[in-house]
């Protein structure tokens, strides 16, 4: 009865287990080269996303700066800066109005973040009706 019992609750643990959303992510353009690196991170219940490190940057890495912002980012280094703020849980996604910036546009846009799998994160970025996916990849 006990080696029974312990099977069933290895089995249970072992479905139960999923990574964590948490981490960091590559970002990728439109040609499948690597973007950026995002730390994904959850602060108070509320999920946030920081601009670590750029790829071929049109300008130099650590002077690129949101110049397009209108917010209290307008003219703040790109790199270190928060540009997904307070997503909430809904289900098995992370969603909200208005919080996801796109430092190259200063635009902020309506998101919902989800896993599909352990190593690959859905971002969808909405505009009313409208609305773009990027598949970001975890970083090994």
């Amino acid at each position: 009865m006990k080696y029974i019992l312990a099977i069933c609750i290895c089995v249970l643990s072992f479905f139960s287990i999923s990574q964590s959303i948490e981490g960091v992510w590559n970002t990728y353009n439109s040609a499948g080269e690597i973007k950026s690196e995002v730390e994904i991170y959850i602060k108070d219940g509320k999920l946030y996303g920081k601009l670590i490190k750029l790829h071929k940057a049109a300008v130099a890495k650590s002077d690129a700066r949101c110049v397009k912002c209108t917010d209290y980012r307008k003219n703040q280094p790109i790199i270190g800066m928060v540009f997904i703020s307070g997503l909430k849980k809904s289900g098995n996604e992370w969603t909200g109005d208005k919080l996801i910036l796109d430092p190259n546009k200063g635009e902020v846009y309506d998101v919902k973040i989800w896993l599909t799998d352990d190593d690959e994160l859905g971002v969808r970025g909405y505009l009313g009706w409208f609305y773009q996916t990027e598949y970001w990849k975890r970083k090994k």
